[in-house]
């Protein structure tokens, strides 16, 4: 069961907020047991829980006869390229529709989706898949709608994308061209100034508690990385099964872990410019070079010799 105690900006809360109240519901109602004041709502640095957040969207609900998945259509019309801050610059300015899909399904942390897209290509065709199974079922027709609507707005104002959706499947199909598309104002500066920025935030929101944050510790020693989940587990005097599950209710997983770690000694290692690209790979715990250089793409959309001279 997942925790949903991680941060998300305000922005979403606010949102369902001016959705509320332009049907004509207070927002002192959809706020009510949420622990958020409404003059937080205006703050555009302030934070709140997912699981403040999943209270917001049961008041409204409870509050609204509407069917909840019409409901949660309408209010995901709202989310607009403009309310995820430099995320929404960071997607806008990135060289290709395909680059800019990647960049927004590895930073999906500083969306509000609940329901967590995932992009295959299979052949000549490109799906995106919501997965809403970890979301609680009294929230969970409207926060797919939600979060679908929310995507095809995005897509729509910044790709010129409108693609058909499958319900049944809970995704939706194009052709594998269009990823190569380049996005119209693509800018490979600002792509970068962007994705620090998204960075830091990230990093920021990603300080972590609980088993998360003991089992980072764990990897940022020497030669964590090379320990092996099975080795941590151990440590943390559990087992893996334990472990996996531990995390999964603190909303991460064991290699999302190890892929924080490795992405920032990754930069460290590379800054010193003292060692060779092989070195870095076995210092992060890969068996070949190529390996890493393909993670450090997934990252970084650049191989690591070219991230060095920039």
């Amino acid at each position: 069961m997942v925790a949903w105690d991680f941060p998300r900006g305000i922005v979403s809360v606010a949102l369902l907020v001016d959705f509320a109240t332009a049907r004509g519901i207070a927002a002192e109602s959809v706020l009510a047991g949420t622990g958020i004041d409404v003059r937080i709502t205006r703050d555009p640095l302030a934070q709140v829980e997912a699981h403040q957040e999943l209270a917001v969207v049961r008041n409204l609900i409870h509050c609204d006869d509407e069917d909840p998945a019409t409901l949660g259509a309408e209010a995901g019309r709202l989310y607009h390229a403009t309310s995820y801050g430099i995320f929404g610059y960071a997607v806008t300015s990135s060289r290709t529709v395909g680059d800019a899909i990647e960049f927004a399904l590895r930073y999906v942390e500083l969306t509000y989706v609940f329901c967590v897209p995932e992009l295959r290509v299979e052949g000549d065709t490109a799906h995106l898949y919501w997965r809403a199974e970890t979301v609680p079922s009294d929230v969970r027709s409207f926060l797919l709608a939600r979060d679908v609507a929310a995507t095809f707005t995005l897509m729509d104002e910044l790709l010129g994308m409108r693609p058909e959706y499958d319900d049944e499947h809970h995704r939706v199909s194009f052709a594998r061209h269009l990823l190569d598309l380049p996005m119209p104002q693509a800018n490979e500066h600002t792509a970068a100034l962007c994705e620090r920025q998204c960075r830091e935030l990230l990093a920021r929101r990603r300080e972590r508690s609980g088993v998360a944050r003991q089992v980072r510790d764990r990897l940022l020693a020497a030669d964590g990385l090379r320990a092996g989940m099975e080795h941590v587990a151990a440590d943390l005097g559990m087992n893996v099964r334990t472990l996996r599950r531990r995390l999964a209710e603190e909303g991460t997983s064991y290699r999302a872990l190890v892929d924080e770690v490795r992405e920032a000694f990754a930069e460290e290692l590379l800054a010193t410019r003292a060692l060779s690209v092989e070195q870095v790979a076995y210092r992060l715990g890969y068996g070949e070079a190529s390996s890493f250089i393909r993670a450090f793409r997934r990252w970084k959309r650049t191989s690591p010799r070219r991230y060095l001279t920039h």
